[in-house]
């Protein structure tokens, strides 16, 4: 049974991430440390010249500015081991049909691939949008019950070719809620999980009808320390009339959906956007999400799906996690960081800033 998000109250909204000094496994090179509740964490990939996983760093190998001022890392780790939380994320709008069920099948295989903690701590969360947001399977250690979450992704009410004229598949094809599905997957799950975090979005990147914005959806995973990687499949943005950051180009009237009181959404008043606005780019859409987060964009081929996961799984196996707690001083509002290495020919993948003070 499919059960929709509740509605976002002001306590999600105040939520912090805590940091449990569990969360930080100590290395070699680092000394033991005590965790501040308002520490910032980075989760950090690194790779060398030729695009592979740079696994031998140190904390000092790093260095990390915070608008530009320099700023001492106090928490440095490499373990493999520490808690992972997963979210999959899967767009069952009309776009995406044809590749629902190859979706299904390379999730299910990473899945299995991921969730190897022997006490259960490592966890994972299903959801599907398309004119809604659906949470299929809250978050849980059980592959099975997973399993039988992404059985149910797109295959009892999607429209099909031989039917075009079934109205509940028509309703359900109006629309591609995914900002909303970043925002509340973050907001409401992600948040109050401590260790490695992640968001997997299988979609085409083109936004109808969602009640956040692309801005908004990139923020709140960031409060919530979470990492967003998108599996891109070419789809129908072409034909799109939404743009980035105001949800569709339609306002889909009397829709509803997973979000309470209706995912209207698109250009104001309603209707189509002017033609002299440009067309959204969902590729586009889907690599500023994945940079701005610390997370990483990948293009489905034909039957590469199951590479896309294991190039993913490569990047959560291989990260650093570090953090650091900005001054007290430092004023509300979103600030950019910059972290690089003091070895030449190094790439350095991470988020791009924080919020502070709040």
């Amino acid at each position: 049974m499919k059960r929709l998000f509740p509605e976002i109250t002001a306590a999600f909204l105040l939520l912090t991430l805590s940091l449990c000094s569990s969360c930080f496994a100590q290395t070699q090179t680092s000394p033991a440390l005590k965790v501040d509740v308002k520490s910032v964490m980075l989760p950090v990939t690194v790779r060398d010249k030729h695009g592979n996983a740079v696994q031998d760093l140190t904390v000092d190998d790093f260095s990390l500015t915070d608008e530009g001022q320099p700023q001492r890392i106090d928490y440095f780790s490499h373990d493999t081991n520490l808690t992972l939380t997963l979210g999959l994320l899967v767009d069952t709008s009309m776009s995406q049909r044809d590749v629902l069920a190859e979706e299904r099948t390379a999730s299910e295989r990473f899945l299995d691939q991921m969730l190897t903690d022997p006490n259960n701590k490592d966890q994972a969360f299903v959801i599907h949008f398309d004119h809604e947001v659906e949470l299929l399977e809250d978050l849980t250690a059980d592959k099975q019950k997973l399993r039988d979450a992404l059985e149910h992704v797109g295959s009892p009410q999607l429209a099909s070719p031989s039917n075009p004229d079934d109205s509940k598949a028509a309703h359900r094809g109006g629309g591609t809620m995914l900002y909303d599905a970043i925002y509340l997957a973050s907001n409401e799950l992600m948040s109050k999980q401590p260790g490695r975090k992640a968001v997997i979005v299988l979609t085409d990147g083109v936004d109808r009808g969602s009640k956040e914005t692309l801005n908004s959806a990139i923020e709140a995973a960031q409060r919530a320390n979470t990492a967003v990687y998108a599996i891109y499949f070419k789809g129908e943005e072409a034909a799109s009339n939404g743009y980035p950051g105001m949800g569709g180009g339609h306002r889909h009237v009397g829709m509803g959906g997973g979000w309470p009181g209706g995912g209207g959404g698109g250009y104001p008043g309603g209707g189509q956007r002017p033609e002299s606005q440009p067309r959204v780019d969902g590729k586009k859409i889907l690599q500023q999400l994945c940079s701005e987060t610390g997370g990483s964009m990948y293009e489905a081929k034909k039957q590469k799906v199951d590479d896309d996961y294991t190039a993913i799984a490569g990047e959560l196996r291989s990260q650093y996690i570090l953090a650091f707690t900005p001054d007290k001083s430092v004023a509300p509002g979103y600030r950019k960081l910059a972290l690089t290495t003091k070895k030449k020919d190094m790439s350095v993948q991470t988020r791009a800033g924080y919020y502070a003070g709040e």
